[in-house]
C-alpha cells in the first residue's frame, strides 16, 4: 500500500499569492494539489519556484481571471484542457489528469466551476450549463472504474450545514436550489461527497470573506472532493487546513486536503 496525500485549494491568484503557496507546500508536502483562480496567463505562472520542490506542474491558465492547475510528485498523463463536451467554453475551468503511483493510477480533476452571480444574469445562466456539462462529463468518467478525484471551488454550497449562515445566501447563486440540485444529481451518478460522507456532522468551512469572516467563523463549505466510489474504499482521513487562510495575505479560501492508500 501506498500512502498519497491529494489537496486543493482555490488560491485566488497564483502570483499574489506566491508566497503563502511555498509556505504551505514546504509545510505540508501534498503528493498531489489542486489548484485553483491562478488569474495568469500561462507565460505570467511562477513556475521555476514550484517545479523546484520537485514538482509536475500542468496548468491551464487565463489572462486575469480563472485558471487551474495540477501539482503532483508523480508523472502526468492523458491531461484533458477543458470540458470535452463543452469546447466553445473560452474560460480555464477544468483540468484532468492520469497519474501513475507505483504502477497504480487514479484520475483526478481540478474544478473552477462558475460563480454566478448575480442570479437572474447571464452570469448566473452560464453556471447552470457549465454544471450540466461537468455532471455529463463526470458521469463519463464513471464507465471507466478508475480511482477518480474530481476536487476543487464548484461555487455550491450544498445544504444548511455547510454555511455559517444560510440566511446570508439567501439571493446567492452558490445556494440556488438549482444549482444544489445540480450537486444532488452529481453525486447520485455515484459520487461521493467525501468530506461529508467521512464527517457528517462538521461544518468543514473552506471559505471566508475577507474582513472579519475568518475571525467571526462565517464561512461557507464550497471546495469538494467528489470521489468515485473505488477512490473513497482508499480513504483513510479527509480535513480543511484553516491554517493558511490566518496567514499575511492569504486566500479567501484554505486547502481541502485527503489522505489515501492505494
Amino acid at each position: 500500500m501506498t500512502k498519497v496525500s491529494i489537496a486543493t485549494w482555490n488560491v485566488n491568484s497564483i502570483r499574489a499569492r506566491l508566497n503563502v503557496l511555498l509556505k504551505w507546500l514546504k509545510k505540508s508536502k501534498p503528493d498531489i494539489l489542486l489548484l485553483q483562480e491562478l488569474k495568469a496567463q500561462e507565460d505570467d505562472i511562477p513556475r521555476t519556484e514550484l517545479e523546484d520542490l520537485n514538482y509536475n506542474f500542468i496548468t491551464f491558465g487565463q489572462k486575469a481571471y480563472n485558471g487551474v492547475a495540477i501539482l503532483s510528485k508523480y508523472p502526468v498523463s492523458d491531461i484533458t484542457y477543458n470540458l470535452p463536451n463543452f469546447n466553445q467554453d473560452k474560460q480555464s475551468r477544468y483540468i484532468e489528469g492520469f497519474i501513475n503511483i507505483d504502477r497504480k493510477g487514479i484520475r483526478v480533476a481540478s474544478i473552477y466551476a462558475p460563480n454566478g452571480n448575480p442570479i437572474n444574469s447571464e452570469k448566473y445562466s452560464y453556471k447552470i450549463e457549465w454544471l450540466k456539462k461537468f455532471c455529463n462529463h463526470a458521469e463519463k468518467l464513471l464507465e471507466f472504474e478508475e480511482y477518480t478525484f474530481l476536487g476543487g471551488d464548484f461555487n455550491i454550497c450544498p445544504k444548511s450545514l455547510d454555511t455559517a449562515d444560510e440566511n446570508l445566501l439567501i439571493n446567492d447563486a452558490i445556494y440556488t436550489t438549482g444549482v444544489k440540485n445540480l450537486y444532488k444529481k452529481i453525486i447520485n451518478l455515484g459520487y461521493y461527497d467525501s468530506f461529508r460522507n467521512i464527517n457528517p456532522d462538521m461544518p468543514g468551512f473552506t471559505y471566508w470573506d475577507y474582513g472579519q469572516s475568518f475571525k467571526n467563523d462565517i464561512g461557507v463549505r464550497i471546495d469538494h472532493f467528489l470521489l468515485s466510489p473505488y477512490a473513497l474504499d482508499k480513504i483513510d482521513k479527509i480535513y480543511v487546513d484553516k491554517e493558511p487562510r490566518a496567514w499575511e495575505k492569504p486566500s479567501d479560501h484554505t486547502p481541502l486536503v485527503l489522505e489515501i492508500e492505494i
